[in-house]
């Protein structure tokens, strides 16, 4: 049985020519870049390109690329960046619906005698933003909201929200883990302080990111010890992973148009059909301005845990919009924040492709998932009420 993986939000798989340009550094070039000999300090080089090649996809410097470990430690490095530069400062703004990243982050800031504010969003998952406005004052650190939503892929106002910011000389982060690779984005017209970024989530291996940092910007190192990344990341250079990120941003710089018609197009056939062959289904998000690979959709008076287990009885890779797949029955903080009802929250499911999708692979999902959600509902005692 084939796996048809629609779970690319989650990870995505190693692109063939990614994994082929880490290889070397994984066997033969395995030298520490620190090191005073060739051997090692011959891979300086290849991290400047690899570097090059990441802020071309940002429209940034290379000098503004701080490689890291994963999204959740650029997310953490920028937010504590700013309470170290501006120490009298206790006010961190963010919005209910981010990346535990950034939320669980935010929470435990707040344990710790800081004040954080959650902006709301509507219906659709979009921002509020008159209580954007209202939460700013002298207090503002610095305010960090997600670039597109990792659940529904609602796309939020980052020019709006840093212009603004500019104007208030408050630092302005942005969570783009979801964004990076799938839309366009340039760092030269946005008016963004710092950007975070994850290698496996455009076909680049797990355990390598990026924080962005607008030259000029004033920095404080989260991890410190060596020289490493000019003194802004300590740590031994992941070169493998580096060189594979670098290669992995080339790719989506060259097939980002095409590539977002082709997801979008596959996206919209996968929405129709479910929605017109499950009766009791709806859209969770903005479906003007999201990502071109995402849709969450809720099938009422089912459970989302049991849509997933029947799906990988097929072969179909999907996640829930529902915590239940972590031994929680406490729905998705992000479906409760755009006020979803319940009978709908249960039962959401989030599809998100990549360029390795094929059509023949969507036509797979729409014959199979009708009739396990019939099936299950009739199970279903509310189901069985409708």
């Amino acid at each position: 049985m084939n796996t048809i993986y629609l779970d690319n939000n989650a990870t995505t798989a190693v692109a063939p020519a990614v994994l082929e340009e880490m290889l070397p550094y994984l066997k033969d070039l395995y030298g520490n870049p620190s090191s005073m000999h060739t051997f090692g300090g011959q891979l300086g080089s290849t991290i400047r390109e690899a570097r090059a090649k990441v802020a071309a996809l940002l429209g940034a410097e290379p000098e503004e690329i701080i490689f890291t470990s994963c999204g959740t430690e650029s997310d953490n490095t920028a937010i504590m960046s700013a309470l170290e530069i501006y120490p009298h400062k206790r006010h961190v703004i963010t919005t209910r619906v981010e990346h535990p990243a950034v939320y669980s982050f935010c929470k435990h800031l707040a344990r710790k005698g800081y004040r954080v504010t959650y902006i709301p969003v509507d219906s659709k998952g979009r921002l509020n933003m008159d209580a954007f406005y209202k939460a700013l004052d002298d207090d503002t650190a610095i305010v960090s909201v997600m670039y597109a939503n990792n659940e529904t892929g609602v796309i939020f106002p980052v020019e709006e929200i840093g212009t603004v910011l500019r104007e208030r000389d408050i630092l302005f982060h942005t969570d783009a883990v979801q964004a990076v690779g799938k839309i366009p984005l340039d760092t030269r017209t946005l008016p963004i302080d710092m950007l975070s970024l994850s290698g496996h989530k455009l076909h680049a291996p797990k355990g390598i990111g990026v924080l962005y940092v607008r030259k000029g910007t004033r920095f404080y190192p989260y991890i410190i010890g060596g020289h490493q990344e000019h003194g802004r990341r300590a740590g031994t250079e992941n070169i493998a992973s580096i060189i594979a990120l670098g290669k992995a941003c080339e790719l989506a710089a060259e097939n980002l148009e095409t590539e977002g018609t082709y997801l979008s197009r596959l996206r919209d056939k996968l929405e129709a059909a479910l929605l017109r062959r499950s009766p009791d289904a709806r859209i969770n998000g903005d479906t003007e301005h999201r990502l071109p690979n995402t849709t969450n959709i809720s099938f009422e008076y089912v459970e989302g845990e049991a849509i997933l287990l029947r799906l990988d009885e097929y072969g179909i890779c999907a996640s829930s919009g529902s915590a239940c797949t972590s031994g929680s029955l406490e729905p998705s903080h992000v479906l409760r924040a755009m006020g979803v009802p319940f009978t709908a929250m249960h039962g959401s499911i989030r599809f998100s492709l990549s360029r390795y999708n094929t059509e023949e692979e969507i036509d797979k999902v729409i014959e199979t998932l009708p009739p396990i959600i019939k099936e299950l509902r009739m199970l279903s005692p509310y189901g069985r009420c409708t």
